[in-house]
């Protein structure tokens, strides 16, 4: 897929308030810090597009992004550590949770997670929630430039068999790096894959 467009659209604290959802959309979620905003920008082509911080927590709202006029990206509120309040991180859980239950056009949830680090309960526990909720999602490991290809084989390998055991079958992952590209290819052909399914399904219901 080749990304000529990729624009800002709108924030959002409602999900009844988000875009008409006339296209296949995909969020991108992941714990405070592990590098979302910067892969939306690698994946996008667009340095800036999503605002990127050193403090965890930056990103509070639904916000949406149109790319090539065909397809909507979503940058959803981080879950986990962030230096906010238990008020504010309940608010977010409420948001982001009608938002993945009600959006009609969501395709697919992108889960973030940082390839350094060991399984994280975090982490496993939403996606048992997306998964019990039958919600659509991959795991994309991001970072792999942090360590050396064998650690970050290894560290993927354990964190697939600990996902084995309670899962009959693996969700798709991808290995991304926000600095070398990695996985750019591979994320954006699967999503132009979903977007061919969305459209021959549009017009055989038409």
């Amino acid at each position: 897929m080749i990304i000529n467009d990729a624009r800002f659209l709108t924030s959002n604290s409602r999900a009844d308030l988000c875009p008409a959802p006339t296209m296949p959309e995909y969020a991108f979620i992941g714990r405070s810090n592990v590098g979302k905003s910067s892969l939306i920008n690698m994946l996008t082509g667009r340095n800036g597009l999503a605002k990127t911080s050193s403090s965890p927590g930056k990103t509070q709202l639904i916000n949406h992004f149109v790319i090539n006029d065909k397809w909507f990206l979503v940058d959803l509120p981080g879950y986990g550590y962030a230096k906010v309040s238990k008020v504010s991180r309940a608010e977010w859980a409420r948001m982001i949770n009608y938002y993945l239950r009600h959006r009609p056009n969501l395709m697919c949830v992108f889960v973030l997670i940082d390839s350094r680090h060991s399984p994280q309960a975090v982490d496993l526990e939403f996606m048992e929630k997306l998964g019990e909720e039958g919600i659509p999602f991959v795991m994309v490991f991001t970072k792999a430039d942090k360590q050396s290809t064998s650690q970050t084989k290894a560290l993927l390998a354990d964190y697939l068999k600990k996902m084995g055991e309670s899962w009959d079958e693996l969700p798709r992952h991808f290995l991304t790096s926000a600095e070398t590209g990695l996985g750019r290819d591979e994320v954006l052909n699967f999503i132009a894959d979903v977007n061919q399914q969305w459209t021959e399904d549009a017009a055989s219901n038409a």
